[in-house]
């Protein structure tokens, strides 16, 4: 299965993380690669149905492919919720079946729906009935100490007969009781092979693997068993690893942008940012552009001292994006 021919394929994406995936997260990471799938944080129902929903969804034209991911149990508030999503925009909507965190589970939904199919079934199909726009699933492979492959199998073939065709493995368990989300990503193990083995019992479905891939090497890797692959923290605190996707993977001949050109043209996006909301307490903080950029120079000589400058309280508190240019002249040449 394949998205939209408008559209470029999931080939590669970068997963939904809470408070770093945001929109001017977004506009950065689309400065490096122009194809790659990006999603947003997740937004729960509740946010949308009850909350400001502009303040959750709004986001620049220049973040296509963009998917919104929802995080919710109820069919109907879910509906509501994912044809919003559609009139704003979004070209994915993807519902959230993988965080284990406690404050999710007490919402009913997360990695805990892995539990009741059916019900996740109904809600697919009730946002499928609702957009036009692909609907897809962000899973775990078990929860807790279900570790049986036939577990996720019959929790994607359920979910599958509701008409979900692209569903993104997260190929370790979750444990809801007793792990931290954060521990909930590197102490269960990673078992590629039960997304791999998906892809061979269900070959008309696309199937993405996600979970601590971390190099191109691993990406190729994965690829030969799999339709695509979901970068997490490696794409955040390293994200110029993201500069060969468009050519390795999509084919785009065009040549990616420097780390200096990426600097260069998120400066003119900040301006747009801080005067359309505000450089202060109530509007819009230049720390919260700058913050997702602080490892764009990762392995670089003079990391360091770019990161220092991008976090420097005073020269942020003044609101002048010409900071960026002032911590890029810290690595010139390196930066070019």
């Amino acid at each position: 299965m394949t998205t939209s021919n408008t559209l470029p394929s999931r080939r590669l994406s970068v997963a939904p993380m809470m408070d770093w995936t945001d929109r001017h997260c977004r506009v950065f990471h689309r400065q490096i690669t122009r194809h790659t799938w990006l999603y947003t944080e997740m937004v729960t129902t509740g946010a949308l149905v009850y909350g400001d929903v502009a303040r959750h969804l709004d986001f620049s034209e220049v973040e296509h492919p963009v998917a919104l991911q929802l995080g919710g149990s109820e069919p109907a508030d879910l509906a509501k919720s994912a044809k919003l999503g559609e009139q704003w925009g979004y070209d994915e909507i993807n519902l959230n079946c993988g965080c284990p965190s406690e404050r999710v589970q007490k919402g009913a939904f997360g990695a805990c729906l892995m539990n009741e199919p059916q019900l996740v079934a109904d809600c697919v199909k009730a946002m499928r009935d609702a957009v036009s726009i692909d609907v897809t699933v962000k899973h775990r492979i078990g929860i807790d100490h279900i570790e049986t492959y036939d577990f996720v199998r019959d929790f994607v073939g359920k979910i599958a007969e509701a008409g979900c065709n692209t569903f993104i493995v997260h190929a370790r368990n979750a444990i809801l009781k007793g792990l931290s989300p954060k521990e909930n990503r590197e102490i269960p193990p990673l078992k590629p092979e039960y997304a791999y083995q998906l892809k061979r019992d269900f070959p008309q479905l696309e199937i993405i693997i996600n979970g601590g891939i971390k190099s191109l090497e691993e990406i190729d890797a994965h690829l030969r068993h799999v339709d695509g692959v979901m970068l997490g923290r490696e794409a955040y605190h390293n994200p110029y690893l993201m500069a060969s996707f468009d050519t390795r993977y999509y084919g785009d001949e065009a040549a990616p942008k420097s780390r200096a050109q990426v600097i260069e043209a998120m400066v003119p996006y900040i301006r747009e940012q801080l005067a359309r909301y505000g450089n202060n307490g109530t509007g819009l903080r230049l720390n919260s552009i700058t913050r997702h950029m602080l490892g764009l120079m990762a392995g670089l000589p003079g990391a360091r001292g770019f990161r220092q400058t991008l976090s420097d309280s005073r020269k942020l508190a003044s609101g002048d994006p010409a900071l960026l240019l002032e911590a890029l002249a810290r690595m010139q040449p390196l930066a070019a």
